[in-house]
């Protein structure tokens, strides 16, 4: 089974191998990956970070030696801007805010390969960042349209969202919301909550299939036909578009 890292700016993986089987998830360049079987140009692949699995077009990856995969495993970087340019074969190549920058070297080279290196003049974190800094981090989504299985400013579904924002910010979640809703302490009460602390809501099976960011004054910055800012209360989120309540909650987490 090979090591694999991506080398493309967003690359969506899908349920089947073919481009128009349901995309699961997305890959962002850098991110690391294994891949696990193959399908003529198609790759099944387990994602490192999160252990997704589904299939990507082989040519968005590009294998690495053992080696080299355990040392970009060991330090990571992100990108924090929306939108930004690296520079490759002294062209232009776009990456968004989630891009993984492993081992920079002293002169901003990040070398996928020999034939692969990147110059990299953008805004990083390597850090873990207080709750007030995550708030930054999930504000830069603001706008950005609904995608299912989304994980970039392109478009972005509603876990997608969460797990970007604090994995940015220095902290692993899971990919679904219904299984983010299994990490972190318990709230009882609204009253209880942090900004930065995560909502989840519920549909009429009672199954999670919902998540948001909570922010002052009883508000949620979630992903709902775009990232958006609604009200929360103990009923669930009241849409002001709309001017009524779209989503049932279900439970609070605090993760840090």
């Amino acid at each position: 089974m090979n090591k694999s890292v991506v080398q493309v700016s967003v690359a969506p993986v899908r349920k089947e191998p073919s481009d128009a089987a349901e995309m699961v998830t997305q890959l962002l360049f850098g991110e690391l990956c294994e891949v696990l079987d193959t399908n003529k140009q198609w790759n099944k692949i387990k994602v490192e970070y999160d252990n997704y699995e589904g299939w990507v077009d082989s040519k968005q990856i590009l294998n690495l030696e053992l080696d080299k995969f355990s040392l970009f495993s060991q330090k990571t970087s992100y990108i924090i801007e929306p939108f930004n340019l690296l520079i490759y074969k002294n062209q232009p190549f776009p990456v968004t805010i989630g891009a993984e920058i492993h081992h920079l070297s002293e002169n901003n080279i990040f070398e996928l390969s020999p034939n692969h290196k990147f110059i990299v003049e953008e805004s990083l974190n390597n850090q873990k960042l207080d709750k007030n800094k995550l708030l930054e981090i999930a504000f830069k989504y603001i706008n950005t349209p609904y995608l299912w299985g989304g994980k970039s400013p392109y478009g972005i579904d509603c876990s997608g969202l969460t797990q970007m924002v604090y994995k940015i910010a220095g902290y692993q979640l899971p990919r679904d919301a219904y299984q983010q809703a299994e990490v972190g302490q318990v709230l009882s009460f609204i009253e209880e909550a942090e900004p930065g602390d995560l909502a989840f809501f519920e549909n009429e099976e009672g199954k999670i299939v919902h998540v948001g960011i909570i922010l002052p004054n009883q508000k949620i910055l979630h992903a709902h036909g775009r990232v958006r800012i609604d009200s929360l209360d103990y009923t669930g989120i009241f849409n002001l578009d709309l001017n009524r309540y779209t989503h049932q909650l279900r439970l609070m987490r605090r993760i840090i």
